[in-house]
């Protein structure tokens, strides 16, 4: 049975009456994401008149049994759902929320026209994987009542359950077996993958896994379970599983009032996204062409101090020359203004940046339809250098990922040799 799916774009609506792509918006529905937007910690979108507003999240929202599909969208002219889905996936999987490990498996031949369901697929492609290379085992405590003394007797125990059983010995041991909270998440992730999904492929193989997953006591998973994790030599190959597990899981909201409209919410902050989107590509491809620089992300200086209080400076990508010490400063901002001039405080705050790193070029990196920079300077002249240039970067679209990244690179390579005289 195909899953009932609503394709939208991001700051679009949702009215209750309205239709969308032949899925009604009820006011069951409305009423489900009401109690999930008052319970989350994270606003995904505003509540509005008989609906809801989305903001700056996209990803996808699985509502019982409806989805509601939230793309990135720069055009308003340009609605293809399609190509907007395969630049959202693209741009995932380069900043590694897409992570394959299963050998001789790709997202090239795993095809869906769900974010959700390809999460779903990949989460399924891994664990099979891991079934097939042999699952691993790893020492846990015990502690049984049995009629044979069997490893260390617990007195405290002993006394308190046996003390008309002489027969009995209350006993901790160490079990070597597969029973084990790596093994515990995977089953929840499956079991909740069963729940969610309505694509019969994923459910028959769901149903071959579960003859070869050993049975696992349930213990309650939270946040911390996954912080506490460690990774080994032994469980390195579970990374890209329990990876996905994680957003499965910490973004599931059962909906205890109705019991039945349960909310899944993998969501992405666009600007982030847009962010390590930018900083991935052009790592990548400086690497790629061996040329003398560094790509850092998020580095931080002091900007102000009060007592103890300190308050930082943190740029979204900082280039540094391994020959001299120029630097270059970016800041990646997911808006449309091929239309009109960047914002004040954009051009304030790429100011600060300039005088705090002493960078040689900075510059506003907005997505656009064309690829376009503008060249521009500070009104201002300091004692390191006698301009300060501030650039406004339109970095095209393009339908493949490949495409994009090195259009990007060269735009970027194009600005940073650029010794053009601005007035």
């Amino acid at each position: 049975m195909k899953p009932n799916k609503i394709s939208v774009f991001e700051y679009s609506r949702l009215k209750t009456g309205c239709e969308y792509n032949g899925v009604a918006f009820t006011p069951a529905l409305l009423e489900s994401l009401e109690r999930f937007h008052t319970s989350s910690k994270t606003r995904y979108f505003n509540l509005i008149h008989n609906g809801v507003e989305f903001c700056e999240y996209v990803g996808v929202l699985q509502v019982g049994r409806i989805q509601i599909e939230v793309l990135p969208k720069l055009d308003k002219n340009n609605d293809d759902v399609n190509t907007w889905r395969d630049r959202l996936i693209g741009m995932l999987t380069e900043v590694g929320m897409f992570r394959v490990s299963a050998p001789s498996t790709g997202l090239l031949t795993i095809r869906s026209n769900s974010i959700l369901e390809l999460y779903f697929d990949i989460f399924i492609t891994e664990v099979e994987y891991l079934v097939r290379t042999g699952l691993v085992k790893q020492y846990r405590r015990q502690t049984l009542n049995h009629t044979a003394l069997k490893g260390s007797l617990d007195f405290p125990g002993h006394l308190a359950r046996n003390i008309v059983h002489k027969e009995r010995f209350y006993t901790k041991t160490s079990v070597y077996d597969h029973d084990h909270i790596w093994h515990t998440i995977l089953r929840q992730a499956i079991d909740l993958i069963k729940v969610l999904s309505q694509n019969t492929d994923i459910h028959n193989r769901i149903g071959a896994l579960n003859l070869n997953f050993p049975e696992i006591t349930p213990f309650r998973i939270s946040e911390q379970t996954f912080n506490n994790l460690i990774y080994t030599r032994k469980t390195e190959s579970y990374r890209a599983a329990i990876e996905i597990a994680r957003l499965l899981l910490l973004g599931f909201h059962p909906d205890l009032a109705a019991g039945k409209n349960h909310v899944l919410a993998l969501m992405f902050d666009m600007n982030m996204l847009w962010e390590s989107f930018i900083y991935h590509s052009l790592r990548k491809q400086f690497l790629k062409h061996s040329l003398p620089y560094t790509v850092r992300a998020q580095t931080t200086t002091p900007f102000w101090r009060a007592n103890n209080y300190w308050n930082t400076l943190r740029p979204d990508i900082l280039i540094e020359s391994t020959e001299d010490e120029r630097r270059f400063v970016l800041d990646t901002k997911w808006k449309d203004v091929s239309c009109a001039g960047p914002s004040s405080s954009d051009l304030q705050q790429l100011f600060a940046y300039s005088q705090f790193f002493q960078s040689s070029k900075n510059a506003l990196l907005y997505p656009g339809r064309t690829n376009n920079i503008r060249q521009g300077r500070y009104a201002i002249t300091t004692n390191w250098s006698d301009r300060i240039l501030c650039s406004v970067i339109n970095l095209g679209l393009e339908s493949k990922i490949n495409n994009w990244q090195e259009a990007i690179y060269i735009a970027i390579i194009h600005w940073m040799h650029d010794t053009e005289v601005v007035c």
